[in-house]
């Protein structure tokens, strides 16, 4: 478990941004360095890869621009992706069923589906295959022995949390800005 530094050691009296920029002040908030080691620590667990990042992303292009086919290169040049690493991302969205494409001058991407109807569970299990696994296997595959038997259901646990959070989050959602009330109250739990 991480624990927090005690007051003066570590904190500030200006909050820490993810940016690193301050807010206005607030007494016992802590430093840059503590928000940054307590976030590389929760980070750790949980690994977004810049291929699901880069597939959510492409996708909420495509969503916001509407009907019609969209270039790869627009894409790309709209959200900083590689535009080779954009290509590749892009066919297993197609061979998923996620999006459709049409070559030549008129060509590009656009999804084959409304926005509403795509949750972000399945456009990341498109690029990556399942939410989470325990060294590359199901959850449910791994067998523990004695003090340690009930760590697969944690395991389990955990995936059915990402599912029940990135299920319930649609790419309509998304380029609405109007998150479930249920994930709202997520992001405002102090412990988030």
């Amino acid at each position: 478990m991480q624990m927090l530094p005690n007051r003066g050691e570590g904190f500030t009296d200006g909050p820490a941004r993810f940016d690193g920029s301050t807010m206005e002040p607030e007494i016992g908030r802590p430093t840059d360095a503590v928000t940054n080691r307590q976030n590389a620590w929760v980070h750790s667990l949980v690994r977004i890869s810049a291929r699901s990042d880069y597939a959510l992303r492409a996708l909420l292009e495509l969503a916001a621009a509407g009907e019609g086919p969209i270039k790869a290169e627009r894409i790309s040049q709209a959200q900083g992706i590689p535009v080779q690493f954009l290509e590749n991302i892009m066919t297993e969205l197609r061979r998923s069923g996620l999006v459709r494409s049409r070559r030549g001058t008129q060509g590009g991407y656009w999804l084959a589906r409304r926005a509403e109807e795509i949750n972000l569970a399945q456009v990341i299990r498109a690029v990556e295959g399942p939410l989470a696994n325990v060294r590359g296997s199901n959850s449910e595959e791994i067998e523990y022995n004695g003090v340690a038997r009930p760590l697969g259901d944690v395991w389990v646990a955990v995936r059915a949390s990402l599912r029940r959070v990135l299920e319930a989050v649609s790419l309509g959602d998304l380029i609405r800005g109007e998150l479930p009330p249920e994930i709202v109250a997520l992001t405002l739990d102090a412990g988030a």
